[in-house]
């Protein structure tokens, strides 16, 4: 067995999915849009090491997340792209435990091919062009504000959206000459974008969180419910979703 294997197969055997509860069955992971791809790789893993797990994944920004948890959405559990929005779910009441951080990431400019605007870098040759980015709480949105900063660039975005994929998505469909996203959407991307570094985006990552929340917990009708929540978690936090995590671009806290 893989060492993949071997770290995924924490699910196998648990209750989950032999519960008379239909409900029982299924596991529901609110996730950052930037784990979209890493996350579905990790769950079909999952999947495949115990069939009787299913695993229902929804990705949004980190902010929007919490809101539908704290309006009472069936989550199991939350990782976000950054310590604040984990933070305020935790403020809330929605977390049960502490979260662990599991994965770290950085932003980084991108175009369409050919880069038909000459855009350099984070300066400025943004000037005058569409460019767009998260909006202001979304945590990459957040980030670029504070890296623009740090740099002294001031970001004048044609559209401000509220996860990174909607980003990634204009800058790909040509509806805009640049955007900033993670590392990770840019290498999901492939040659539909060209990629131009933020050497100072290194100095200050996003750092990744996870969490059981409450909810899980609580449901003590359905003891298997939370353990399948905690075995998700040490999935990805251990050996084999550390390795899809760093196959997906990611770096490690």
């Amino acid at each position: 067995m893989t060492a993949a294997a071997v770290g995924l197969s924490l699910l196998a055997g648990c209750a989950v999915g032999v519960d008379d509860d239909e409900d029982s069955s299924l596991l529901t992971v609110f996730a950052a849009s930037s784990l979209t791809s890493a996350f579905t790789r990790i769950a079909e893993d999952i999947e495949r090491e115990d069939p009787r797990v299913e695993i229902r994944l929804s990705f949004d920004g980190s902010p929007g997340l919490v809101d539908q948890i704290a309006g009472g959405a069936p989550a199991d559990v939350y990782a976000s792209a950054d310590s604040r929005s984990m933070g305020r779910a935790v403020a809330e009441g929605l977390i049960s435990g502490e979260p662990v951080e599991f994965a770290t990431n950085v932003l980084t400019l991108i175009t369409p091919p050919g880069n038909p605007a000459g855009i350099t870098g984070l300066d400025r040759s943004l000037d005058d062009t569409r460019l767009v980015v998260c909006a202001e709480g979304v945590p990459c949105g957040d980030a670029a504000r504070a890296l623009a900063g740090a740099v002294g660039v001031e970001l004048r975005p044609v559209s401000e959206d509220s996860k990174v994929t909607d980003v990634l998505g204009k800058v790909t469909s040509g509806e805009a000459d640049a955007g900033i996203v993670y590392l990770t959407d840019a290498r999901v991307a492939g040659d539909r974008v060209e990629q131009i570094a933020i050497p100072a985006a290194r100095a200050e990552p996003n750092l990744y969180q996870i969490a059981v929340t409450q909810l899980a917990d609580a449901d003590r009708a359905n003891a298997a419910r939370a353990d399948a929540a905690r075995r998700f978690v040490d999935a990805v936090t251990g050996p084999a979703g550390r390795t899809v995590l760093a196959d997906h671009g990611f770096g490690l806290p």
